[in-house]
């Protein structure tokens, strides 16, 4: 049965990205050990973070909501990094035809998934901040709920390039081993830039442009804001959207070069370069966008360590809750500026103390703000 397989697979066409990306042993042995504390450290954050806000968080806001599902994506990622683990370490793919699609189709799931996650908190941060009232009083949480569900679905039919371009092969790079590899099936120059482009502008720059666009209108309206204070969540969701960019750029930069080695003629020098260098890279900087999934449960660890001694295991608990306190203050700020521009007189021609800066006042003086809105 063994040799079988063997033939079965050295009778399909032999990819001309070869050799592949598990034929460099010191990137492969870099990417097993980047995963191998993927595993340990974003496995049992993510389920904290999931236990966290499902049993222990009382008030959850929108970006509660959002948190959870990025955690869960995450969560499951990191469950499968052991299939990849054991992929570089042996250099050859063990699992089948069935599991290598599978595998490849629920990474690119989960990337598109949490950068479109993290792209709707900026857009409802956004909202909350810039919009008036009556609009954003719309965006309740029975309407974010159906627009997560239909991200997920979104998710689920854009990464079908990455179902449909990856099968196992023999890789004919080693003539004295056998080596199985799970690597894109591309026939065609086309297939490359479709899938790699494809993959990089929808799932990096076109999300990153919403959100920079959300941010700038944030500033914005911060700015014109008398009273106005920095909030939780909106630290928080820009740390989560620095970190995610980080480890997913050089991923996505050699998606890039990838892209621009098919422009040239084949065995020219430029492009021989270029795919030398997406081939020897491509493990290490797939497994540095792995880490992006196990980094925000110790991003929110650090956001929430003043709560620890108080709170225990229940201070992520505490700092999410946080987020539903800064999202109504955002809105009765916003309430306060709008009624506070409002010109009014009395009879002898006095301005009187309008109703908008006597809320200011007691917002300013006479509230006393929880520890738990400022990181």
């Amino acid at each position: 049965m063994k040799n079988l397989n063997y033939s079965f697979l050295n009778s399909k066409k032999v990819n001309p990205e070869d050799p592949s990306v598990v034929s460099n042993d010191f990137s492969t042995s870099l990417g097993a050990l980047i995963l191998g504390l993927v595993f340990l450290l974003g496995v049992p954050g993510n389920l904290f973070i999931v236990w966290s806000i499902l049993a222990r968080t009382r008030q959850r806001s929108v970006t509660t909501l959002l948190i959870l599902n990025l955690a869960c994506a995450d969560g499951f990622l990191m469950a499968l990094t052991i299939f990849f683990i054991i992929y570089l370490a042996k250099q050859t793919w063990v699992f089948g035809d069935i599991m290598c699609k599978g595998l490849f189709y629920l990474c690119n799931t989960n990337m598109y998934a949490s950068i479109f996650l993290i792209t709707l908190m900026s857009v409802h941060r956004m909202v909350i901040v810039v919009l008036p009232k009556r609009l954003s009083s719309l965006v309740s949480r029975k309407i974010v709920r159906w627009v997560i569900v239909g991200t997920w679905a979104l998710v689920l039919v854009i990464a079908i390039p990455s179902l449909v371009f990856r099968d196992v092969r023999d890789d004919n790079a080693d003539m004295n081993r056998t080596r199985l590899v799970c690597a894109p099936n591309h026939t065609l120059a086309t297939h490359v830039r479709f899938q790699y482009a494809f993959e990089t502008v929808s799932g990096f720059i076109l999300p990153y442009a919403v959100i920079i666009t959300s941010y700038v209108l944030i500033l914005r309206r911060l700015r014109q804001i008398k009273f106005r204070r920095k909030v939780r969540s909106e630290n928080l969701i820009l740390a989560i959207v620095v970190m995610f960019g980080l480890f997913w750029l050089p991923y996505h930069v050699i998606n890039m070069l990838e892209v621009a080695a098919q422009w040239y003629p084949e065995n020219s020098p430029k492009r021989l370069v270029l795919e030398k260098i997406t081939k020897s890279s491509r493990a290490v900087t797939s497994a540095l966008a792995f880490i992006s999934s196990c980094a925000n449960p110790v991003l929110y660890t650090f956001a929430g360590k003043s709560y620890i001694k108080q709170n225990g295991f229940a201070f992520m608990a505490r700092l999410f809750e946080g987020t539903s306190l800064d999202q109504s203050e955002t809105k009765r700020s916003k309430d306060t500026v709008e009624l506070s521009n409002v010109d009014s007189t009395n009879d002898s021609g006095t301005p009187t103390l309008l109703n908008g800066e006597k809320r200011c006042m007691n917002f300013v003086h006479k509230r006393e703000l929880p520890e738990s809105e400022n990181l």
